[in-house]
């Protein structure tokens, strides 16, 4: 039975536990969310705005961690529970709060002249959504590897070749995470992969190829999580053959919380932002034209952009997968 279903009170007891106050307003589903991809994630699964589960790999060995709000209270100041099973769990638990947005503070923009030169409905999105914060895993590897698979693909494509490979080359997740996640496969087990297997997820050869070359430097990209936020980060990962702008801006959004980082190449992001502003299609140079204002935290006003809920007029056909396996 997944562990959604079963009652807190019925899970085994936690190998570590914290109880952390953020602070502030703090939503654990917008702020961990950004991380899942899809409500079968293998790695963090979004269960409600006040649960949360996330899968990973620490030093000392694989953790399930299930982080939850206990108590009375307004949910988005209440302290955080985050409990963890297996080898690493209390390693895990000195970091916990860092991918939950402890690290992340919204108070300077806030304040500054910048945010009220935002546009009125991002303004009132971040009234609305005061809890959504920046995480910070200082997971590398597993940013990067993820990253590679949605190069030039569509979203669903990249989710179920990713879904495919943990699964298979990743192992169980200890304790009791929902059914079907599964702790990361290591840089030895990326390493692996043998080429059918590739081929049996949808990833095209040049993927597979990014994806060993990062795990052939996981060691040098693990020492990265741990890099300051600034120009030798991006350095150190455009280093690797096959990082390049995009996938190294999605990568330090969520290792390092980066709130400035834009994805430029990406297949609808400039198009988007720039019907928001301009109430017509745009590139990329014209996107970081309109969000030049507020360089420093474009990433900000791009998230509270997705908060809001505006979507821009759809005129073009979806971009359908296309299945290469049997050719």
């Amino acid at each position: 039975m997944p562990s959604a279903a079963v009652p807190a009170a019925a899970r085994p007891a936690a190998d570590a536990e914290l109880v952390w106050d953020p602070g502030g307003a703090l939503h654990l589903g917008q702020t961990l969310g950004v991380l899942a991809r899809g409500a079968h994630d293998p790695l963090v699964r979004v269960l409600s705005p006040e649960l949360v589960w996330v899968v990973t790999r620490t030093a000392e060995g694989p953790v399930s961690a299930c982080y939850s709000r206990p108590g009375p209270g307004p949910s988005l100041r209440r302290p955080v529970r985050v409990r963890a099973w297996g080898p690493g769990a209390a390693a895990f638990l000195a970091e916990a709060p860092r991918w939950a947005g402890a690290e992340d503070s919204w108070a300077g923009f806030e304040a500054s002249p910048a945010f009220a030169a935002l546009p009125e409905r991002l303004r009132t999105a971040r009234r609305l959504h005061p809890g959504l914060r920046l995480p910070s895993t200082g997971r590398v590897l597993d940013r990067a590897v993820l990253s590679v698979l949605e190069q030039r693909v569509t979203v669903r494509e990249a989710v179920a070749a990713h879904r495919l490979l943990v699964r298979r080359h990743g192992q169980p997740a200890p304790g009791p995470a929902p059914e079907g996640m599964h702790v990361p496969p290591t840089a030895e087990a990326w390493r692996a992969v043998p080429v059918w297997e590739w081929h049996r997820a949808g990833v095209d050869g040049a993927r597979a190829a990014t994806v060993r070359r990062v795990a052939e430097r996981a060691a040098a990209l693990e020492r990265l999580g741990r890099a300051p936020l600034d120009a030798g980060l991006h350095r150190g990962l455009r280093s690797v053959p096959g990082l390049g702008p995009w996938t190294v801006a999605e990568i330090v959004q969520c290792t390092h919380g980066d709130p400035d980082s834009v994805s430029v190449f990406d297949f609808h992001l400039a198009a988007w932002v720039c019907w928001f502003f301009d109430r017509r299609p745009g590139d990329d140079r014209r996107m970081l034209e309109l969000l030049e204002p507020w360089r420093g935290d474009r990433q900000r006003v791009v998230r509270l952009l997705r908060a809001s809920g505006f979507r821009k007029p759809s005129f073009a056909p979806r971009l359908h997968p296309e299945d290469h396996r049997h050719r």
